[in-house]
């Protein structure tokens, strides 16, 4: 093994079965891999690194892993990330797949060359390099598949967090709990545009009782969603008004005379149930 740039690469060509056995085996021992399917899949990822690995190597881009010899590796490893976050896995877990192969093949390359100290060095030396920037690429991809993860999750819950609910035939109502602001605010109105077409309502009430505050943005936010329910040709009521929201709106001068408000969520049911020509009556 003279070649000075392709010792890796034959290496893992001399050496592959063994080394995936001994890198799997050390991460078993580790308690990464103890469920049979798991060391299955584990095994099966070894093997494919080792083939990336191994064909970087052949590239003679060894020291430069951003090079596109090193492209299929580089989605490899975003794979492996992106399922280990949807798994549970933790950064230092996944980092750990690929720190972990440096104990066997530093073992395999001191056989190899043990008579030749100046490439054993050398070889340990870059080897090791690389295998760090390919650890820390992987956390990388870690953190901005875990990033997305949590964002959709994050909207998800918006949404939930934002149900319009059909009260009577074309009467809408959209409670809303928690803080109001600038995205929460688009999302709402989305939905409540998007009920009202669907559902060919003309009035929806919004109730606001689990708004803990209101504040000249929240308050500009609600008179948003109003003026657009109206281009749709639905007239909303704002529920939920308590003594010290009305304080605060009227402090901060915020015009809501053309806004139908009540107190309470009933009082707004009975308001639309007028409006609609309807009553509740006992049988």
């Amino acid at each position: 093994m003279t070649e000075h740039r392709n010792v890796l690469a034959l290496l893992i060509d001399k050496h592959l079965q063994r080394l995936t056995a001994e890198w799997v085996a050390g991460q078993k021992r580790e308690g990464g891999t103890s469920e049979p399917r798991r060391e299955a899949e584990t095994r099966e990822l070894a093997r494919r690194f080792l083939e990336e690995l191994r064909r970087g190597a052949q590239s003679s881009q060894l020291d430069n892993s951003e090079a596109p010899e090193w492209q299929p590796m580089r989605d490899l490893l975003e794979d492996l990330s992106r399922d280990r976050v949807l798994q549970g896995f933790s950064p230092s877990e996944t980092a750990m797949f690929v720190f972990s192969v440096k104990e066997p093949l530093f073992a395999l390359l001191r056989e190899e060359v043990r008579d030749d100290a100046d490439t054993l060095a050398t070889e340990t030396w870059r080897m090791s390099r690389l295998i760090d920037r390919l650890g820390l690429f992987t956390i990388e991809a870690y953190t901005k598949t875990r990033e997305q993860v949590i964002a959709r999750q994050q909207q998800e819950l918006l949404e939930l967090s934002t149900p319009v609910v059909e009260l009577w035939n074309g009467l809408l109502a959209l409670p809303l709990i928690g803080t109001l602001d600038s995205e929460r605010t688009q999302i709402v109105m989305q939905n409540l545009l998007e009920a009202i077409v669907e559902k060919r309502a003309d009035l929806a009430i919004i109730d606001i009782t689990g708004v803990p505050t209101v504040d000249t943005l929240v308050a500009q936010h609600l008179l948003k969603t109003v003026a657009a329910a109206r281009l749709m040709g639905a007239d909303c009521i704002i529920s939920g008004i308590r003594p010290q929201i009305a304080q605060t709106i009227i402090h901060l001068g915020v015009d809501l005379a053309g806004v139908m408000t009540k107190a309470t969520l009933a009082d707004a049911f009975q308001l639309a149930l007028k409006k609609k020509n309807l009553a509740i009556g006992r049988s």
